[in-house]
């Protein structure tokens, strides 16, 4: 997920001669609730910023806003009138700038340009490039927090995984692609209420090193099963 601030600008850039008029009482409209169900798929589609921006440049292109290349030239490219963005790392990246040319721009002319900035991150456990690691039976993810985020919010969740990952294909060749799994892999679990006792729950603080290494949920099966066999690469701090 991400800032809603996000939302908030792809929605003023593509209604800017619109308006909400929000009622301070009562029932919601039909078009904000319209707006909610998008913001809703929005965020739904939008697990990372690499998934939001992407997100965002489609909206736009359906929109009829032109993409641009920030590595060529523009002169030729901006009309008055005209709607453009660009994004950088490809579109697959982390960063959008859209904006719209006034139909009476005039190249040196007297106008101005108002400008609004928003978030496509928010706070989220990020993978460690040497992720795997074991602990108490367990396989955990090693994972470093990012952001200012709640994090004892994040206790006994179901968790999952989305991103941008690099392949290597059989030939050798090399593919960036996104992946959202959609699927609950894995929890970072609250210590029983009958180990602790009252004053330890009011003084728990967390940890960010040892407490947020989330536990990969197919140890379950594992155990259900009775399987305790490790494959290639299962060992200690494996990547």
């Amino acid at each position: 997920m991400f800032s809603a601030l996000f939302i908030i600008l792809i929605h003023a850039i593509l209604t800017a001669n619109s308006a909400l008029n929000m009622p301070t009482v009562g029932q919601p409209t039909a078009s904000q609730l319209a707006v909610a169900r998008s913001a809703m798929k929005f965020i739904d589609r939008s697990p990372s910023p690499n998934h939001c921006v992407l997100e965002a440049s489609l909206m736009l292109q359906y929109e009829d806003f032109v993409r641009l290349d920030e590595r060529e030239s523009w002169e030729s490219k901006i009309e008055a009138g005209g709607k453009y963005f660009f994004t950088r790392e490809g579109e697959m990246g982390t960063s959008l700038v859209a904006f719209a040319v006034g139909a009476k721009f005039e190249s040196g002319g007297e106008g101005g340009f108002k400008i609004l900035g928003a978030h496509t991150d928010s706070p989220n456990l990020r993978v460690k490039p040497r992720s795997k690691r074991k602990g108490s039976g367990c396989t955990q993810i090693n994972v470093e927090t990012y952001g200012g985020g709640l994090w004892h919010t994040w206790f006994d969740r179901d968790l999952s995984v989305a991103g941008k990952v690099i392949l290597k294909r059989k030939g050798g060749d090399v593919e960036t692609v996104l992946v959202d799994l959609e699927r609950p892999l894995l929890r970072i679990p609250n210590l029983a209420i009958h180990l602790q006792t009252a004053s330890e729950r009011e003084a728990f603080k967390v940890n960010k090193e040892d407490h947020m290494q989330p536990i990969l949920a197919l140890e379950v099966e594992k155990s259900l099963t009775g399987g305790d066999k490790e494959g290639p690469g299962d060992g200690q701090g494996d990547g």
